[in-house]
């Protein structure tokens, strides 16, 4: 691995999956704890659109992206709000739509298109450095802001009413937080792909909830597990010459079902060793 850091395609798709891991790492955690992966799902489909838009006005598609995902995330938002029991149907209308324009946006495009396999399935070895710039910023923008309202955030995922309590708007930090999730979700694309999006940004996350109570711990946990996943995934689609999108996302979650056999496993033992202990005790107090 260390000697193919001398191709910049090479350092270019460990930096866009460092990247993609910080992000993924801090929103996947409120995406994980509030369960609103759905909802998160339904961005990153709609992203498809911008895509094609982009490709359509010549323009960066990452950008186009970005434009759709928020577009998505604020309507999803303020239509569930309003109409909270129709909110799956909001999301799945809004998927449809996203992908349908960008399929359409994709067709109207004269001539083809050719990494459009990627943003769909991923490929981090394609990544330019001006994906790298972007994808720069967008991490800097959601790490600034889950700064500055990291309280806000944790009495939303954990107790509404306290919000509003405090005169805090719970709808207008729901409204910012899956404006984050929309970023997160164009960093991931270029790394895992639209279809797998949902996975990586939660996978992590809910790795990491298995291990620690504690949202701090949880966000550093998950942005670490990120980076090995994204790290070793890249690593074995090199050396077996398979997808890098799929196979980073197999790695995270064949390590998911493996924490989940290791908990249920200690869960058991644990559970075995404490009953053992209270019958021992029982049948000593009963002999005194």
């Amino acid at each position: 691995m260390l000697e193919m850091l001398q191709f910049e395609f090479i350092r270019n798709a460990l930096l866009g999956g460092l990247l993609a891991s910080i992000a993924c790492g801090i929103i996947g955690t409120y995406v994980v704890v509030k369960r609103i992966v759905f909802i998160s799902g339904g961005i990153s489909h709609c992203a498809y659109g911008g895509i094609g838009l982009g490709y359509f006005l010549g323009i960066n598609p990452i950008i186009g992206a970005v434009l759709f995902s928020l577009s998505a995330a604020l309507g999803i938002g303020i239509m569930s709000n309003k109409e909270s029991q129709y909110e799956d149907t909001v999301i799945g209308v809004m998927w449809a739509i996203g992908m349908a324009l960008g399929i359409i946006f994709v067709n109207l495009t004269p001539g083809y298109a050719p990494d459009l396999m990627s943003y769909l399935f991923g490929n981090v070895l394609t990544v330019p450095t001006s994906d790298i710039i972007i994808m720069g910023i967008l991490d800097i923008t959601i790490f600034t802001v889950v700064f500055l309202l990291y309280k806000e955030f944790l009495a939303l995922c954990f107790d509404e009413e306290f919000t509003s309590i405090v005169g805090i708007s719970p709808e207008i930090l729901y409204l910012i937080l899956l404006c984050l999730i929309a970023l997160t979700v164009v960093l991931l694309i270029r790394v895992v792909g639209i279809i797998l999006v949902i996975a990586l940004l939660t996978i992590p996350a809910a790795i990491s909830r298995m291990f620690t109570a504690s949202l701090k711990k949880m966000m550093i946990m998950s942005v670490l597990l990120g980076v090995v996943f994204t790290t070793l995934g890249l690593w074995l689609s090199i050396v077996f010459k398979i997808p890098s999108g799929a196979t980073i996302i197999l790695t995270s979650g064949i390590t998911y079902l493996i924490c989940i056999c290791y908990k249920h496993t200690f869960r058991q033992k644990f559970s075995s060793e404490h009953n053992l202990f209270k019958r021992k005790y029982r049948s000593i107090k009963e002999s005194i």
